[in-house]
């Protein structure tokens, strides 16, 4: 057996087992939680190359909360230390705290955390602890509750469609987000072909259900449209290649790929997209997958042509 990129997230048969979020406090609205909502009070340690942290980063950018979340964004590249705060292209050191390294704000919360550090967090300057590093919570925590802090009309989880988004939130979470990682980080050709597969024929359903629709539900961009974006984005650079998930790409799906277009072409959401800092990060960082840290200049890919799904 190969050596695994995580090997406490690892099974005996060579299946990869992500890690639970270790984190879950809420900020609220009402008073209800021991983290109110304020202007200032709270800021997001993310990576441009992460799909996690992503989702929050454009949450953040649509509810127009640039003003009242701060943000800081770590080195892409990661080692043994885990992430890391320095000065370069699209990242820097930490101004809030003086961290070096994010590991740092997990053992303030919790001085026994041992399981690997991850992005994004969401964090209370006041408590001086963590408050999430679910992407899926501090998506609906910048959705809803700083409403009163912004203009934007914006509501990527509605009330009509909520059963419908959690429904489809896990199959693309299961199959797509995390399918990609269980085929990229399996160490036995049974568990990979068993992944991939069930990836490739997730993401048919989904080119079959975007043929007769703009968007996942319709007409509407919903929270469930950019958690598969962040992967489709991701999937002709590094998951292809890089994770072996190369029956097809994205270019190839004709309605996957006009989709993901419409997607990166909506205001706010091209600059919440480092393909530098993401294929960095996956090239590199992986040195078990690419020992020679080479990172491939392509695709070239024109994400800004006409992408045609008005007419659906």
């Amino acid at each position: 057996m190969t050596l695994a990129q995580f090997p406490q997230e690892q099974t005996e048969d060579g299946h990869y087992d992500r890690q639970e979020d270790a984190f879950r406090d809420w900020v609220t609205d009402d008073g209800s939680s021991d983290h109110p909502s304020a202007k200032g009070r709270y800021h997001l340690y993310v990576s441009w190359a992460c799909p996690w942290a992503h989702r929050t980063t454009i949450v953040r950018n649509l509810r127009q909360l640039e003003d009242v979340v701060g943000m800081t964004v770590v080195d892409p590249i990661r080692d043994d230390r885990g992430w890391a705060f320095r000065e370069g292209p699209g990242h820097s050191i930490d101004h809030i705290n003086g961290f070096k390294f994010l590991s740092e704000a997990y053992i303030a919360t919790r001085p026994s955390f041992q399981s690997r550090v991850t992005v994004p967090v969401l964090w209370d300057t006041e408590t001086r602890k963590i408050v999430s590093n679910s992407d899926d919570d501090i998506m609906r925590m910048l959705n809803e509750v700083f409403k009163s802090f912004t203009e934007s009309p914006i509501d990527l989880y509605p009330t009509d469609l909520r059963q419908e988004i959690d429904e489809l939130n896990v199959f693309i979470y299961e199959k797509v987000n995390n399918g990609v990682y269980r085929s990229g980080f399996s160490t036995t050709q049974q568990a990979y072909e068993q992944a991939v597969v069930e990836l490739f024929d997730a993401l048919d359903h989904l080119e079959n259900r975007l043929s007769t629709q703009r968007y996942l539900f319709g007409q509407r961009i919903t929270e469930t449209d950019w958690r598969l974006f962040v992967t489709l984005i991701r999937f002709d650079a590094v998951y292809h290649g890089h994770f072996k998930c190369n029956i097809r790409r994205i270019v190839d799906y004709p309605y996957l790929f006009g989709y993901l277009k419409d997607l990166y072409q909506q205001q706010g959401i091209p600059e919440t997209v480092n393909f530098d800092h993401i294929k960095r990060h996956y090239y590199i960082t992986h040195d078990d997958i690419n020992p020679t840290g080479i990172v491939p200049l392509g695709p070239d890919q024109d994400l800004l042509a006409p992408h045609g799904r008005e007419r659906l």
